[in-house]
């Protein structure tokens, strides 16, 4: 089912009332021991010790009682933090829109914090694990580029760079593999215009799509199949694959047509 931005805002709004009272309902299992000092790392620790044995609901509740109640703390950023983290573990569609929203709450609240590149790139995560198949919905892909790119301009020296360039990549890849494969549905059924155009697409929109070699291919095969007068146009996307592809499945028959093509008629 595909949600607009109001309804995946009316759905996040449910889901955060319905945590409250969860949390509300569960004060209890989070109480502190008689005589308890430093309460706020009391429940740090304790929710960090759940994190680490993935008891996902035990370490929100010690995460949520410290953000809750300790304003002043300086443990609060951390766990808000890891508050979010829990909803990404837990990894359910529910779970990730409640990451989300925390994430959004730390940018909020800390956005001058030393962590604030760790949320934003967690924003991004919890819309890349609701990230479908590239024949499904591409609109989660769409939100993760889109915060992944936020990341990208805010903090361009951050140490997560080089996880943000990879997330990138795996998303973008979905996305213009997405594309791909509506390209190459026009190619089966031998609509070449359709295919043509859509191949040329996931080249502009993304050049380094890492699958580029199919796209090569198929675009030259089109350009070829819909024309005598095509052969010039075709030409090049073959040697492209074959200049930047050492390997490829694609390979010895766009070898094959770039000797087709250059020998004399």
């Amino acid at each position: 089912m595909k949600w607009d931005a109001g309804s995946r805002a009316c759905r996040i709004a449910v889901l955060v009332a319905a945590t409250a009272i969860v949390a509300g309902c569960s004060q209890a299992t989070t109480q502190l021991p008689p005589g308890a000092s430093d309460a706020d790392k009391f429940l740090f620790d304790r929710g960090t010790e759940a994190v680490k044995e993935r008891k996902w609901l035990n370490a929100r509740e010690y995460f949520r009682n410290l953000v809750d109640n300790y304003p002043q703390s300086p443990y609060r950023p951390d766990a808000k933090l890891a508050l979010g983290d829990t909803y990404i573990g837990e990894h359910s569609t529910e779970s990730l829109l409640l990451a989300a929203n925390e994430f959004r709450e730390f940018l909020t609240f800390y956005p001058t914090h030393p962590r604030a590149d760790y949320a934003q790139l967690q924003l991004a995560r919890s819309f890349m694990e609701q990230m479908l198949a590239p024949e499904r919905d591409q609109t989660a892909t769409r939100d993760a580029i889109k915060e992944i790119e936020i990341f990208l301009q805010r903090f361009p020296n951050s140490p997560l760079m080089p996880e943000a360039r990879k997330m990138e990549r795996e998303a973008r890849d979905r996305l213009s593999e997405a594309n791909y494969r509506v390209g190459h549905f026009y190619y089966r059924i031998q609509w070449w215009t359709g295919a043509i155009d859509r191949f040329r697409d996931v080249l502009a929109t993304d050049p380094a799509y890492s699958n580029r070699d199919a796209v090569y291919y198929h675009l030259a095969e089109s350009l070829l199949r819909s024309g005598p007068d095509k052969k010039a146009e075709a030409l090049p996307y073959y040697e492209r694959l074959v200049k930047e592809f050492e390997k490829s499945e694609y390979l010895p028959a766009a070898q094959k047509r770039i000797a087709e093509l250059k020998s004399p008629s």
